[in-house]
């Protein structure tokens, strides 16, 4: 399947940008360790990390990658531009495993190949972008009553979460603080989304922010993303960053998609088997990253080596036990 001229342009960006908030997760988690050892934690509603700079290396290296992501929403549908972050989780938790030292194990290399075999699926079989001609344009589709629906769904939860669930749960399960970033997420992507088109069209010189819809996406993007960054600082400095990584971008990607399809209706020009491929792919890399998940403490406790197979610790010359059998 041939790549539109603007579904490369994305991709490009898109891959630019997972490389840099791959790096900005370690940078970050770094500069929050560092805080934490003489000030409040994080975690514990501290704000310390404010003061070091290796955290604030870490936030110009993620606005870096978020402008880069911003630009390919511009130019390709959110069904490529989302997935490919599973990129940014492959480069974490490889950093986390030498920098950080937060081991990853075999199984989880496996877990990361499944991440990359998923994202190019996607990338392969991803949908022409529509042409936009307006950000009024956008402003029609979000108003429309499937995409209001989803909205509020959205923001009832995520007020729940905050109100409800972190002060009693938010230190012990990270679901907690991903679940408001994701869901967030969703919606500050559409609103990315729209905005980015607005300066594409600006900048090709039809100018889009004489609208007052331009102006409202924007202050969307401000407030949503700024409450974002505050509780992923907080689920960084609690949560091991190997294990955080892949489970903010499955459920990240999964609402931005699902928060696509209901705006945007990117799958209506595509076939069935398309479609269906389109899926497979989303699969294997939610694949991966349960792979990641499940094998999160086998790399602290065991080297990778021979010896993750083995069935007893000292040879025996004669067994008596059925070698097909593990202890």
């Amino acid at each position: 399947m041939v790549m539109s001229t603007d579904n490369i342009h994305g991709l490009i960006l898109a891959l630019s940008s997972s490389i840099f908030i791959g790096s900005s997760f370690i940078i970050k988690k770094k500069g929050l360790k560092k805080a934490g050892a003489t000030g409040t934690r994080a975690g514990s509603g501290g704000y310390s990390y404010l003061y070091e700079p290796c955290w604030w290396a870490g936030m110009i290296t993620m606005i870096v990658g978020e402008v880069a992501n911003f630009a390919a929403y511009a130019y390709a549908p959110a069904i490529l531009v989302t997935p490919l972050g599973a990129l940014s989780i492959i480069f974490s938790a490889i950093l986390a495993h030498f920098i950080l030292e937060e081991k990853l194990h075999i199984f989880g290399v496996v877990g990361c190949i499944l991440c990359l075999v998923g994202s190019t699926t996607i990338v392969l079989h991803a949908p022409k972008e529509k042409d936009i001609e307006s950000v009024k344009q956008v402003w029609r589709l979000a108003i429309q009553p499937g995409f209001i629906v989803y909205t509020c769904v959205v923001a009832i939860a995520v007020l729940v979460l905050i109100f409800g669930y972190v002060p009693r749960y938010g230190h012990s399960h990270m679901m907690v603080y991903i679940g408001i970033c994701s869901l967030m997420g969703s919606l500050t992507v559409m609103s990315v989304k729209a905005v980015g088109i607005a300066l594409k069209l600006t900048f090709s010189g039809m100018n889009q922010f004489i609208y007052f819809q331009t102006w409202i996406f924007t202050v969307i993007v401000i407030f949503f993303s700024l409450t974002q960054v505050n509780y992923l600082n907080k689920a960084l400095d609690t949560f091991n960053t190997a294990v955080m990584s892949p489970v903010y971008y499955v459920m990240f990607t999964s609402f931005t998609i699902l928060a696509s399809m209901i705006m945007f209706k990117d799958w209506a020009t595509q076939n069935a088997s398309q479609i269906v491929t389109e899926l497979c792919g989303f699969i294997t890399i939610l694949s991966g990253t349960f792979l990641l998940h499940k094998t999160k403490d086998m790399g602290n406790d065991t080297p990778i080596d021979a010896s993750v197979f083995s069935t007893s610790k000292s040879p025996s010359p004669t067994p008596k036990v059925n070698l097909g059998s593990t202890s």
